[in-house]
């Protein structure tokens, strides 16, 4: 019999320290690791969640979580940062640079990024990095080549040679580089901003292929590009490039450009459904897909393919960020920061709406390992008050809550990572698990309405948010025809939204599902349509009695119901 999976199991820094919490089903305070030392400003997994590193003020500690022992300890107590190598060889630390008092003008001040052997705890080696963006090397996931970004420069290591660098590629005014993790063979993504007139660019390389007149596999050059981002997928056949300018003659917002590079050499730009930034993408982890959620709020979000064609549009919302599950199969998009905190799932192979939640002030979110749950958080310094974390299934169901004490803050929560092939690939569900608790506290917030109008039906619409649609379906519409088609799916989202789903208090005898056939099939088709009217008319006379405000259309329509019972008797009898 093969042993029970270990829980998940969630990482919580704050005030009171460092400590761990299992997840699902367990859902209790592991209570073998602990550290209440108020001063620990930062912590790192391995890539395995085997090693644990954390600094306390004092040192920066390693431990190995199977057994719990200290693996080495770094007298670095001003240490900001630390990350992994991939195959948790090395521990790489940054601190802030520093000149000691009385230092030669000219001379530099100590190493501040140090890459240090996780077994011994020996310094590897020392580098000077003034910089905090962009501060840590870049590892392949093998560890077959590690990069770093220097003046005009990216310095190639290779097989834990880090004394000297093997090779190097050089562009003037170099301002940031990008690997692929996978490999070999490695690629590498270069931007290179552009100044007194001349554009911007982004090109690519093989490495160690960096001279010679071939040695370009792509360059795509931006006018409107004061900075870029660049994201290349899992595979490493291509990279997304986000580009940005603060201000814009068009937009407050600046304007943004978001363009894909293959390594086949081509490049194109992302068609985007609607005016507005760029919020938030990323590329599904099993499958060469990447989402987009872009626009003026309601924000689009758009699913697309490795020609940058889209293939399905979730339609418009209050969002700003999406979220694969590790196995790419339950998407995830939400709306965080200056937005209420609204949650959707969706089954990515079915492109079908899964659940919808609200996590109000979350500023942290994090798949689980086993693709099924969710970590929210409020951590300070973002807020103060009512810190907590919160396990979710993707299901909608509110699976554990913990807040705070009153005078505690939470910094940082995070589940811990596991190795490759821990968990299978979920099945996916769409009914919440039995006894889990599906409701969210969550105040409700009524529109503002002046004194004289309340009481009266409302007319005014803020925003209508435009439904999902299967953008292959639409690819051989006209714009006419899709715009009308988008108008009456909205229309009938509305329509189902407002209506109620029958109940026993209906009265059956208007009911669309009665079934009768007079021989003559204009006339049974005018009694269907009748007796649907009639219906709706049922359903809102309902809606009224429940205390509801109608639309003046929709109180009109109330008032035809007599003459549609005539007509439909008049119909009936002959």
């Amino acid at each position: 019999m093969s042993a029970p999976i270990v829980p998940p199991c969630v990482t919580l820094r704050g005030s009171d320290g460092i400590w761990m919490h299992y997840g699902p089903p367990t859902n209790k305070r592991k209570e073998d690791f602990r550290d209440t030392n108020k001063n620990c400003r930062c912590m790192a997994f391995s890539s395995d969640g085997n090693l644990f590193a954390y600094i306390n003020g004092k040192f920066v500690i390693v431990v190995d979580l199977r057994s719990n022992a200290i693996v080495c300890q770094l007298q670095k107590p001003k240490t900001i940062f630390l990350e992994f190598s991939p195959k948790s060889t090395y521990l790489a630390t940054w601190e802030s640079y520093y000149v000691v008092a009385g230092t030669p003008q000219g001379q530099l001040g100590p190493n501040n990024l140090n890459i240090w052997d996780v077994k011994t705890g020996s310094l590897v080696k020392g580098f000077i990095q003034k910089n905090a963006n962009n501060w840590c090397p870049q590892w392949s996931d093998d560890e077959g080549i590690c990069s770093r970004t220097v003046t005009n420069e990216v310095h190639f290591y290779a097989d834990g040679n880090f004394d000297t660098f093997k090779t190097k590629l050089r562009l003037e005014k170099l301002s940031d580089s990008c690997i692929t993790k996978t490999g070999p063979p490695y690629y590498i993504a270069t931007y290179v901003p552009g100044s007194k007139g001349q554009p911007s660019f982004v090109r690519l390389y093989k490495y160690p292929e960096f001279t010679g007149t071939n040695s370009i596999i792509a360059n795509k050059s931006f006018f409107k590009a004061e900075s870029v981002t660049m994201h290349w997928n899992f595979q490493g056949t291509a990279v997304l490039v986000l580009t940005s300018v603060e201000s814009s003659a068009d937009s407050y917002y600046g304007d943004q450009g978001l363009h894909f590079i293959p390594t086949n050499g081509d490049s194109s730009l992302v068609p985007l459904g609607k005016n507005g930034p760029v919020y938030h993408l990323e590329w599904n982890p099993k499958s060469p897909h990447f989402c987009v959620v872009y626009g003026f709020m309601p924000a689009k979000a758009t699913l697309y393919n490795m020609k940058c064609e889209p293939v399905f549009d979730f339609g418009t919302g209050p969002r700003n960020f999406v979220h694969f599950n590790p196995f790419g199969s339950v998407l995830c998009l939400a709306g965080f920061g200056n937005l209420s905190g609204h949650i959707e799932f969706w089954d990515v192979k079915k492109h079908k709406l899964i659940s919808k939640i609200k996590a109000a002030d979350t500023t942290s979110f994090e798949w689980c390992p086993n693709g099924e749950y969710i970590l929210t958080a409020t951590t300070a310094p973002r807020l103060r008050v009512d810190n907590n974390f919160k396990i979710w299934h993707y299901t909608g169901s509110l699976v554990y809550d913990e807040k705070c004490q009153h005078s505690q803050e939470l910094w940082e929560a995070v589940w811990q990572p596991v190795s490759a092939g821990t968990y299978q690939a979920p099945l996916i569900r769409y009914k919440p698990q039995e006894n889990a608790d599906t409701t969210v506290n969550e105040p409700k917030v009524q529109v503002y309405r002046p004194p004289g109008a309340r009481g009266t039906p409302s007319t005014l619409k803020l925003h209508e948010n435009e439904p999902p649609s299967n953008s292959k379906q639409n690819e051989n519409l006209s714009k006419a025809a899709l715009k009308n088609k988008k108008k009456r799916e909205a229309r009938k989202a509305k329509q189902e939204q407002e209506l109620p789903v029958q109940t026993s208090h209906t009265p059956a005898s208007s009911s669309t599902s009665d079934t009768l056939t007079t021989g003559d099939a204009e006339k049974d088709k005018k009694i269907r349509n009748l007796k649907k009217k009639i219906d709706a008319i049922e359903k809102l006379k309902q809606q009224l009695n429940e205390g509801k405000s109608l639309e003046l259309n929709q109180l009109e329509k109330i008032k035809t119901e007599d003459k549609l019972r005539k007509e439909l008797e008049a119909i009936t009898l002959h």
